[in-house]
């Protein structure tokens, strides 16, 4: 008897089970709206092959179930970065470019900690994964306008660290956007507040973001950042901050139960914001 492998167990599963959680979009739809997915902490590694299956199952879930996508987007950890050279990051871009709609990707600490040495750095990155059509790149940082809503791409990495903050660049950038008066959505790796209820300062250290308070009080102070979207910790919580969404998604590297990676499906209509976790299958 043919052995049937995992993913083509899953993928027959999904073509008699998967059934989209939100309709098509009617084409004449108003352009105050916005519905995007956001996936953050991958972890595809070249040594675990599941890793890079799982990739492939999300490409071939969103372009079956999500057609009318505006972008997908990578909040960081989204390959492992520990492979000579840029070979796992033209892997991870070859599988993402796949995607039926533009994809919008930011750093995590495992992209801007290359081990070995010459494992990919920023510059690298940004040539393969900020090079989307209508960004606008400042430094370390980007934006990218839809529908009348800015997305806000914020580099929380230090080079070398597993923790986090917003260099004075990059808030001036953030704030020279949010001055615009746009609604706005920013999109990071590192969250913003101890959400989980830790109690080890070596554990807030590593996943909060180091200079939280300052950005609280610098950026979430416009009444126009509606949205902010982080990983790291890969516990989801969705929470308010000073009038503010403040959402972090759960980690796709922790499945709910076998092949179900876990994404957010966020959409925006006007002034107001609908989300919710998907998984794969």
């Amino acid at each position: 008897m043919q052995k049937i492998s995992r993913r083509g167990f899953i993928k027959s599963a999904l073509a008699m089970t998967a059934m989209p959680l939100v309709a098509n979009a009617d084409k004449t739809e108003h352009k105050s709206s916005l519905k995007f997915i956001h996936i953050t902490d991958s972890h595809m590694d070249l040594n675990d092959p599941n890793s890079i299956e799982a990739m492939e199952l999300m490409v071939e879930f969103v372009n079956e179930n999500y057609k009318d996508l505006d972008f997908v987007c990578f909040g960081g950890d989204n390959f492992n970065n520990n492979v000579e050279g840029e070979k796992d990051a033209l892997v991870f871009k070859e599988i993402t470019d796949k995607l039926h709609c533009p994809t919008l990707h930011v750093r995590g600490n495992k992209e801007s900690n290359p081990k070995p040495n010459d494992a990919i750095h920023l510059d690298e990155f940004q040539k393969l994964f900020v090079q989307e059509k209508g960004l606008m790149v400042s430094g370390k940082d980007w934006a990218y306008e839809k529908n009348g809503y800015i997305f806000l791409g914020l580099d929380s990495c230090i080079d070398g660290a597993n923790n986090g903050l917003y260099t004075d660049e990059t808030i001036s950038f953030a704030k020279k956007i949010l001055d615009k008066a746009k609604p706005t959505i920013a999109l990071n790796h590192h969250p913003y507040t101890n959400y989980w209820g830790g109690t080890e300062e070596k554990d807030l250290h590593k996943y909060v973001l180091n200079n939280t308070d300052r950005v609280q009080k610098e950026l979430f102070g416009y009444s126009n950042l509606i949205l902010t979207l982080s990983g790291h910790k890969h516990i989801d919580s969705v929470k308010e901050l000073k009038g503010t969404k403040t959402v972090v998604t759960r980690g796709f590297i922790r499945p709910l139960d076998l092949d179900m990676y876990p994404m957010r499906y966020v959409e925006i209509n006007g002034d107001e914001i609908s989300e919710k976790l998907i998984y794969t299958s």
